[in-house]
């Protein structure tokens, strides 16, 4: 049994004792959130042009969150269940089926976990239990966690959110200070119903050459300067692959009828233990030599992203530079990922080695004419000089290439009436890139969600 196993099954034992303590129940929440997802993905260059990839699913998300019992040391429990039915995912068309009809070598597909075959299950189910301990402002979990930091994000992309195992201390002693610290052991994907180490792209995969991590660990803190000024400082360490730290700050500063926000983000990753020596550990990139395009992790990325906020209208604009001989590394097992970046699209994340990005964006909330709940988005970027690997047979470094995608949203949630708060909406995405040996995309996605109250 692991660590944060045993420490779950503890903190759930003495839980168990402490249960009708007046706090726990009376405080508890239960929500059902379901979303009904549809994706197409369009291969429109390469090999076997056009190829499609196509899944519809039901998901049902149930969750239970506990209140505290009473003392100086409150204890509760959190739960989480999933639930992904297959709606629509034959003939091949989920993404982990090769064009000749044998199975690939994904994790799964777009959305559903695969069939020793490469075909989509029928449905796939996961439960997560956090067990959780509270004295003042300081919070303990363990077990499973979805944490949204600068160093690790969990993903929400499809049908199914990603979670984690492990622990994290979350602290607000201090006024305006916020520390996390934290360690996690494992991911389960959003397509998956299984438990997997931890990796990054390059050394992820199912094949045997694929190496992975069961040990995460991270810390910092968001320090409120002002009222409108926040700083933030995170570490991150996947042993035996690398180390990453992070500076952020944000800013909001009201000029004329609107608001400026301005969000400035460096990474600075470098190598750690087995990455730094053992090819069966290194990471993508630009680098010559043994499996050409890939080497130790060494990479600082800086970006800034300004949004200005007047009328229901929001225009922004920004720049991503992405130095060093390693893409931007950050966790990813292979079956669907976030990293903290302004530049993390609905496609592609434009964070390659040597990549410089500039984006454009616009959004108006309806509300302003008289439609709440009504809201559209447009954004544009543009990536230069990327330094890599040709995805062909003889594998040549090429420098100098570039990528963009287009991504249009519109989404209305309903405000009123016996269907309040259902949503629906409608995402579609363009990427062109003239990397050798990489195939364009078109992207559809149409997504209903609506949650019940329960507790």
């Amino acid at each position: 049994m692991n660590k944060s196993t045993l420490a779950l099954a503890v903190a759930v034992g003495v839980l168990a004792q402490q249960a009708g303590a007046a706090g726990f129940i009376e405080d508890s929440k239960a929500t059902l959130g379901l979303r009904n997802f549809y994706i197409n993905t369009d291969n429109r260059s390469g090999a076997a042009d056009p190829s499609r990839n196509e899944e519809w699913g039901q998901g049902f998300d149930l969750r239970f969150i506990s209140g505290y019992t009473q003392g100086t040391v409150g204890f509760g429990i959190d739960a989480i269940g999933l639930l992904g039915v297959r709606l629509d995912s034959g003939g091949g068309t989920n993404g982990n089926v090769n064009a000749n009809g044998t199975p690939g070598n994904a994790y799964g597909g777009t959305v559903f976990p695969s069939k020793s075959n490469g075909e989509a299950v029928d449905n796939f189910s996961s439960l997560g239990l956090t067990a959780k301990a509270k004295i003042s402002q300081t919070e303990l979990k363990l077990g499973t966690l979805q944490p949204k930091l600068p160093v690790i994000v969990t993903n929400d992309g499809r049908l199914l959110p990603q979670t984690f195992q492990g622990g994290q201390i979350t602290s607000g002693e201090i006024k305006d200070l916020t520390l996390v610290g934290g360690q996690i052991e494992h991911a389960k994907g959003r397509n998956s119903s299984n438990n997997e180490e931890l990796s990054i792209a390059g050394a992820n995969g199912r094949t045997a050459a694929g190496r992975d991590s069961n040990k995460f660990y991270y810390g910092g803190g968001d320090y409120k300067i002002t009222k409108d000024l926040t700083a933030q400082y995170y570490y991150g360490n996947l042993e035996d692959f690398y180390k990453q730290h992070f500076l952020g700050l944000t800013h909001n500063w009201s000029i004329g009828p609107g608001v400026l926000k301005s969000d400035l983000r460096y990474f600075n990753s470098s190598d750690d233990g087995a990455n730094g020596h053992d090819t069966a550990y290194y990471t993508s990139g630009n680098y010559d030599g043994f499996r050409a395009g890939r080497g130790k992790v060494d990479n600082n990325l800086y970006s800034g992203l300004f949004l200005y906020s007047v009328a229901g209208h929001t225009f922004g604009g920004g720049y991503q530079v992405s130095n060093g001989s390693s893409d931007f590394p950050w966790l990813n097992q292979g079956d669907g990922s976030s990293a903290y970046l302004t530049t993390d699209m609905q496609i592609q994340k434009f964070a390659r080695a040597g990549e410089r990005t500039w984006q454009a964006r616009y959004a108006y909330d309806f509300a302003k004419v008289g439609v709440p709940g009504l809201t559209a988005g447009v954004v544009y970027l543009k990536g230069s000089d990327i330094d890599t690997v040709a995805n062909t047979a003889a594998r040549a470094k090429t420098t100098g290439q570039s990528e963009w995608e287009r991504d249009i949203s519109v989404a209305y949630v309903i405000q009123e009436g016996p269907l309040k708060n259902l949503g629906i909406a409608w995402r579609n995405a363009m990427w062109r890139t003239d990397m050798v040996g990489v195939r364009d995309q078109d992207e559809n996605r149409l997504i209903v969600s609506y949650s019940i109250p329960l507790l």
